[in-house]
């Protein structure tokens, strides 16, 4: 990694950590038998990529889940609890670091989400550290279901770097799924695959 001047940062389990047995769990609680090719790190049904791309909304999401487990009387509140299941929270010095790098270099976020996890994390970031989103932290935000793209399609980082007149030979990635790192690769993007116990704190620790 050498003359960075732009940052691309993941969301999900590089800012923000989830739990994917929770997720499991809470599936099958539902009535999901094979949970872990329902939707886990690597593999997930259509309707979660439907659902991050923006193609169908909350009422659809839910719809869905219902057909899928064959149980109509799930309620709204069911299926969100399983599903924000996954959602942990963002470790103490996360946010600090974000706004450090934000003075020395150009930082972006780039986040697979959708409108069910997105409005979890806004409360949830209001609520503990009285933030209103993470605009602040970044110069530009990129959320999958609002911009009609995600990751690993290229199309999506293309839009960061065109948007932003980046030059990929000084742009860093940091994401954790290598799906998502090989697209970036591609263009010519510089990488850091993260992977726990790893951490950006101990990464730019490194990096200094």
């Amino acid at each position: 990694m050498q003359n960075i001047k732009n940052i691309i940062f993941d969301y999900g389990n590089v800012i923000f950590t989830l739990d994917f047995i929770k997720s499991h769990q809470a599936w099958e609680a539902l009535g999901i038998d094979n949970a872990s090719d329902f939707y886990s790190h690597k593999v997930q049904d259509p309707v979660f990529t439907a659902f991050e791309r923006g193609d169908i909304d909350a009422v659809g999401f839910r719809k869905r889940i219902r057909e899928i487990t064959g149980k109509p009387g799930l309620t709204d509140q069911q299926i969100d609890h399983a599903w924000n299941s996954l959602l942990v929270g963002v470790a103490e010095g996360n946010h600090e670091l974000l706004l450090g790098l934000k003075t020395k270099y150009r930082t972006f976020l780039l986040s697979n989400i959708n409108e069910i996890h997105f409005n979890y994390i806004m409360n949830y970031l209001n609520n503990e550290f009285g933030f209103d989103g993470n605009d602040h932290l970044f110069e530009k935000l990129y959320y999958s279901h609002h911009v009609g793209k995600r990751k690993p399609e290229v199309e999506i980082f293309e839009q960061v770097l065109t948007e932003n007149n980046l030059d990929p030979a000084e742009t860093l990635f940091i994401d954790d799924s290598p799906q998502h790192i090989a697209t970036a690769q591609k263009l010519g993007i510089q990488t850091y695959l993260m992977t726990a116990p790893d951490s950006i704190q101990a990464l730019f620790k490194r990096l200094k």
